[in-house]
């Protein structure tokens, strides 16, 4: 791309401005309120419409301020519109004046978000303040230019309130070499954004407009951007993604029109700027229906029980009824090993495709239908606009622990599963906030490590006191993830908050169709990255476990094999055949190396293997306690006897430190894969693998040396 060359470079410090706003917002009269001002007055070329421009000089600067006709978009409907739209898209200046009625915010910044996406410096000067003030309006102008991103100056063209202000803000914003507009839509406009976007930059396109604004412009269907790219060669392939680019956001605003489709996300960021700056004590008589709906869903005190009651419903749902496809699957997984294994003769490659590719990938599709109901839900929520209304009400709380409002939508996926939790932190554009989402995620338990938590749970306590406690770890997580994300706000992600504005869309019925594409393509896509690395993990696994082969061991317990009187007999004989030649493979061995390492948290070598184990998958470490202890692999965290043998074998300290760990430490090896990714790159990955080992093993230690003194 090209450097963004300032206008006029022959005459010094010139500022050519294009001032702009919708009619009846005082822009003349603004005009005339800058002393010793020079009013030229004629036609733009080919038009009557009028023309003014303004000179004058300020310090050291001269100034040129072009009054371009009022207009409510940037469209072509009227000839003022028109003149104004193509003045701004095609001829040359440095800077836009964006003047603002103050007393009706949320209409006027419907054209302030469309210039945004101009590609040019901007100062929004917020006029009619003396007006507004009147009417009891207050307006957080500093926090609006944080959000906005360029300069936000109350003004008053009637009393020449911040007229001096105005125009060093428009010095200071000429001077800045650096222009980051913070236009932000929806989750399905901004992934096709960043597609489009990367496309470009993939190609290396030249064009003095940022690749964003190119994608936006594109989006919009936009004349001159489409005609300037149409002669590239690289419109062959770019005109596939545009199609596909407007049915996937024409389809999430259920419209055929691209227009009206983009004029829902102007306004839904508009409403966002609103609620996020704009203050007004009088009571409004006339509330809409979205008013009402606000009143009681994000009610300072009713909100969050009425959100937590919403979430609550969604995961009874999730694991409800997803339990009943779950053994479904789970049958038709062992049915077809049965079937498959039948027709191998050779006993390591039958154990290869048996033990380690069908059910790694069974252990993946078993989750498919919680996953489904999950997304199904929060499409839901978010369809209807209540996720980003949560956001807002969140937003207070969730800024004492440097996170950041929109964190929760995937903290709250994460209970269901890291994958798609890690994906849905792309609705934090802001990098820091986004990293450090991603960083605490995984102290909010996914189902996977439901079994482990059921299974420890049940030995140790009764069935009566299993759910509190259940309870109790779910909440010390989460508890855990936001402490942990104030720690790393003060020292890894430190550094002042960069607020960006939240949707506030409008209420609506959800739309069947959206909400299948949405099901289906993240579904898809759980399968797609999830399923091939728990397969390659089960693979490995599974070697680890079955080699170095030990023909002694065998020889000596296939003779206790046959000399067994009874089926139970055979099956202990065989446990303990599974059990010793587990402690001589490689994977053992590892435990065995790694023991001393985890003995200050009273774990044995069996345990250590478990965890590492469930690196690859959190669902195996029950399985591997069941082999280590001589139940057989088949074993789940409802079984009785493996619950008794832990209850036995493990001192509560050790089990709670146990527990401790799993919370905590590094997530499955398909999440930490789809973690790294999201991040942006393998350091991250060694980051968060640093980050979760060292909080995991402080934590367990300090777990399991207080339970010791309260157990003894």
């Amino acid at each position: 791309m090209k450097k963004n060359v300032k206008v006029c470079p022959i005459t010094a410090k010139h500022i050519k401005v294009a001032l702009v706003g919708q009619p009846n917002v005082g822009k003349s009269m603004l005009i005339n309120s800058i002393s010793n001002a020079h009013l030229h007055v004629g036609n733009f070329t080919g038009v009557t419409v009028e023309k003014s421009e303004v000179l004058f000089d300020y310090k050291d600067y001269h100034f040129t301020v072009v009054d371009l006709p009022g207009t409510y978009a940037l469209s072509d409907y009227s000839i003022e519109e028109r003149v104004t739209t193509q003045y701004l898209l095609s001829e040359d200046y440095d800077l836009i004046i964006n003047v603002v009625d103050s007393t009706n915010l949320e209409k006027n910044l419907q054209l302030t978000s469309e210039l945004m996406s101009v590609g040019k410096k901007m100062v929004v000067a917020l006029n009619m303040s003396d007006e507004a003030k009147k009417e009891s309006i207050e307006i957080d102008n500093k926090y609006m230019s944080a959000l906005l991103g360029f300069p936000c100056v109350k003004v008053s063209a009637a009393t020449k309130e911040g007229i001096r202000e105005l125009i060093e803000a428009i010095i200071e914003e000429y001077e800045n070499e650096t222009m980051e507009h913070k236009l932000i839509f929806g989750e399905a406009v901004e992934e096709e954004i960043s597609i489009i976007a990367e496309y470009l930059a993939k190609h290396k396109y030249e064009d003095e407009n940022s690749y964003r604004n190119i994608a936006i412009n594109l989006l919009k269907n936009n004349k001159k951007t489409y005609a300037k790219l149409h002669d590239d060669p690289i419109w062959t392939e770019l005109q596939p993604i545009l199609i596909e680019a407007s049915k996937h956001v024409e389809l999430h605003h259920d419209t055929d029109d691209i227009k009206e489709a983009f004029a829902c996300e102007y306004a839904a960021f508009n409403r966002g700027v609103v609620a996020e700056v704009l203050k007004q004590s009088r009571e409004i008589e006339k509330k809409t229906i979205t008013d009402k709906i606000d009143s009681i869903l994000i009610h300072q005190t009713f909100g969050i029980p009425i959100f937590l009651f919403f979430m609550w419903a969604l995961f009874q749902l999730t694991f409800e009824i997803g339990s009943i496809p779950m053994d479904w699957i789970d049958a038709f997984f062992s049915w077809f090993g049965s079937t498959v294994g039948a027709t191998i003769q050779n006993d390591d490659i039958r154990s290869l495709v048996v033990d380690g590719v069908i059910s790694g990938v069974g252990a993946v599709v078993l989750f498919v239908p919680n996953i489904a109901i999950l997304f199904v839900g929060i499409a839901l929520l978010e369809s209807t606009g209540y996720m980003s209304r949560v956001a807002f009400l969140l937003d207070g709380f969730f800024h004492k622990f440097g996170l950041h409002g929109q964190s929760f939508i995937p903290l709250v996926t994460g209970f269901g599963c890291s994958i798609p939790a890690y994906m849905s932190a792309r609705i934090l554009k802001n990098d820091r906030d986004r990293l450090l989402t991603l960083f605490i995620i995984g102290f909010m338990s996914c189902g996977a490590r439901l079994p482990v938590y059921v299974l420890f749970a049940g030995a140790f306590f009764s069935e009566s006191m299993a759910g509190n406690v259940l309870f109790a770890i779910y909440i010390t997580g989460a508890m855990l993830g936001l402490f942990a994300a104030k720690i790393l706000k003060l020292t890894a992600f430190k550094g002042i908050d960069e607020p960006f504005v939240m949707e506030m869309p409008k209420y609506r019925l959800p739309s069947l169709k959206l909400i299948w594409h949405t099901v289906v393509t993240k579904t898809l896509m759980y399968l797609k990255k999830a399923g091939t690395f728990i397969a390659a993990a089960s693979m490995l696994i599974w070697f680890l476990s079955n080699y170095p082969h030990n023909l002694d061991l065998k020889e000596k317990y296939g003779a206790k094999i046959e000399n067994a009187q009874t089926q139970d007999e055979k099956q202990n004989i065989e446990n303990e055949l599974l059990e010793a030649h587990l402690e001589q493979s490689y994977l053992g061995q590892i435990g065995k190396f790694s023991e001393p390492v985890f003995a200050p948290l009273g774990f044995d070598w069996k345990m250590s293997v478990a965890l590492q184990t469930g690196l690859a998958a959190k669902e195996v470490v029950v399985s591997t306690l069941g082999v280590l202890y001589a139940l057989g692999k088949d074993v789940d965290e409802e079984n009785s006897s493996l619950k008794e043998i832990i209850s036995k074998n493990i001192p509560l300290p050790s089990a709670v430190a146990f527990i401790v760990v799993v919370m905590i430490y590094l997530p499955c090896l398909a999440a930490s894969v789809v973690f790294t990714r999201e991040a942006g790159g393998i350091k991250y990955f060694f980051y968060l693998l640093a980050f979760t080992s060292i909080a995991a093993y402080s934590l367990a230690f300090l777990a399991f040396n207080i339970t010791s003194m309260l157990y003894s």
